[in-house]
C-alpha cells in the first residue's frame, strides 16, 4: 500500500477493496485523475482508494498518472540529536527541494538543504522512505517524490532561511518542540519524523 498526499487526505494506492464509508474506491486502470481529486476536496470525503490488481505495480502505474517532479530532501541529526526544520507557508516542513538536471538524487539532496539552510558539514548516514504528494502548478497537477536521507553534522553556525523560497526560519527542534511543530505540518512529514 502507499499513500500520495493532497494537502492532508491521502489518495491509498492499495489491491483490497472496501466497502465505502468516509473514501470513494476508484479503479487505477480507468479513474480520471482530476475528478478523484476534486473528490477528494468534499469535506466528507477523507480520502481516496485506487485499486488495482498487481499490488507490485500500483505505484508505476499510479505515477504514469501526472507529470512526475523528482525531489531531494534530508532528516538532518545535529551533535544534540535535534532535527532541523525549516518553517515555510505557515507550515513546519524538512528541507528539500528539486533535482537538476544530471544531479545524482544524494547530491540534489545535500544541496537542497544546504541551500534551504545555511547548514554545511552533511553527510548522509541511509536513505528514508520516499514520500509522494499531489500539487497544482500553472493549473496543472504534478506528482512530487521526494527522495529522502537520514544525514547528520556538527555543524553549529548560523542558520539562514532562503527566503525567496518562503522560509522564514530554520531551527533545530528537539523532541519535544518536534511534537508541537508536527500539529502544523504536513501529513507526509509527519510520516516521515
Amino acid at each position: 500500500m502507499y499513500k500520495v498526499f493532497i494537502n492532508d487526505k491521502p489518495i491509498i494506492l492499495t489491491n483490497k477493496v472496501e466497502l465505502e464509508t468516509n473514501f470513494k474506491n476508484y479503479k487505477l486502470k480507468t479513474v480520471n485523475i482530476e475528478k478523484a481529486i476534486k473528490k477528494l476536496q468534499q469535506k466528507d470525503i477523507q480520502s481516496i482508494r485506487l485499486i488495482g490488481k498487481n499490488k507490485d505495480k500500483l505505484l508505476k502505474r499510479f505515477l504514469k498518472l501526472l507529470p512526475n517532479v523528482i525531489a531531494g530532501g534530508g532528516k538532518v541529526y545535529n551533535t544534540e540529536g535535534d532535527i532541523l526544520f525549516i518553517y515555510r507557508n505557515n507550515k513546519w516542513d524538512l528541507p528539500k527541494g528539486k533535482a537538476e538536471s544530471k544531479e545524482t538524487i544524494d547530491k540534489t539532496a545535500i544541496r537542497e538543504v544546504e541551500e534551504e539552510t545555511g547548514v554545511k558539514g552533511l553527510s548522509i548516514t541511509k536513505p528514508l522512505e520516499m514520500t509522494y504528494h499531489i500539487f497544482k502548478r500553472n493549473g496543472k497537477y504534478r506528482i512530487k517524490i521526494t527522495y529522502w536521507f537520514e544525514m547528520k553534522t556538527n555543524y553549529n553556525g548560523k542558520l539562514t532561511p532562503q527566503e525567496n523560497e518562503g522560509i522564514t526560519k530554520v531551527e533545530w527542534l528537539n523532541p519535544k518542540q518536534i511534537t508541537r511543530a508536527m500539529e502544523n505540518s504536513y501529513a507526509n512529514i509527519k510520516e516521515l519524523v
